[in-house]
């Protein structure tokens, strides 16, 4: 079974992003950053948050669930506020989602929220509320069951040092895991964090039994040539047996976003 994390970065590079999902098609895609705006059949609105301003798939889930046909689609919002055609606002909302491959039986799934709760009338103040989503599927080739639980972690305009609120929200995706998951289950977390390898989020989730495979492996970090800012790590997968891994990489040579897709094989 092959698992990713991606975060999609908005579908800024959808144009190498859907044939490399297409190509790869792991068994479960967690993907983060998602966009979805049923109400428009826009390819492409704006985010605008003062200074920053950012180009958005307007309808990424719609594109990823038609690059992966063979899967199970579930998204899961955050929060729906606006996003822009010109002048023109646009309601979207923005969140994570699940994709699973139809020849695994979805046994159990968990969704629910790591900071806040829903905004159903703007994206809010930061730092935003964030959800997570984790399903539980049977591996008859392992003849185990698997559960598999991805957040986006919060976004601090200060930085990716630790903060309550960061703690907080590691308890909740390890609460939400651990509910999620039955004794004998392999357990696999993960997402974009937005924290360092050091930090309290991972001590947490280290406590509770599970190895953290990116710092574990040497990898230098998640980050490809499209983040120009300090700090080269976002991304994590972490596995409550690493005995289980078969395969692990963070893929630098296809850049499909500004992180690096994650890749696990158990």
């Amino acid at each position: 079974m092959k698992i990713m994390c991606l975060n999609g970065w908005g579908g800024k590079l959808h144009d190498v992003m859907l044939p490399y999902l297409a190509a790869t098609a792991p068994d479960i895609l967690c993907l983060q950053e998602v966009i979805h705006s049923p109400l428009s059949e826009k390819d492409w609105l704006t985010y605008r948050d003062g200074d920053h301003v950012l180009p958005q798939r307007a309808n990424l889930f719609r594109d990823v669930t038609a690059a992966l046909p063979d899967h199970v689609a579930i998204f899961c919002p955050a929060a729906q506020g606006v996003l822009w055609d010109g002048d023109v606002s646009i309601p979207s909302q923005w969140g994570l989602a699940t994709f699973v491959h139809r020849a695994l039986p979805i046994i159990g799934q968990v969704q629910g929220f790591v900071h806040k709760d829903y905004s159903p009338v703007g994206f809010g103040d930061h730092p935003r509320s964030r959800s997570a989503h984790g399903v539980r599927v049977w591996d008859y080739h392992a003849d185990r069951a698997v559960s598999v639980t991805h957040m986006h972690g919060l976004r601090d305009l200060a930085g990716k040092m630790d903060t309550p609120e960061r703690a907080e929200q590691a308890h909740r995706l390890r609460d939400l895991s651990s509910q999620l998951a039955q004794p004998g289950d392999l357990r696999v977390i993960c997402g974009d964090f937005n924290v360092e390898p050091t930090s309290e989020t991972l001590s947490i989730l280290a406590d509770a039994g599970l190895v953290e495979l990116v710092t574990a492996y040497g990898f230098s970090g998640t980050r490809n040539s499209h983040y120009t800012k300090p700090g080269r790590f976002a991304d994590y997968m972490l596995i409550d047996d690493k005995d289980a891994v078969k395969g692990f990489d963070v893929v630098y040579e296809t850049e499909v976003s500004d992180h690096c897709p994650i890749l696990l094989e158990v």
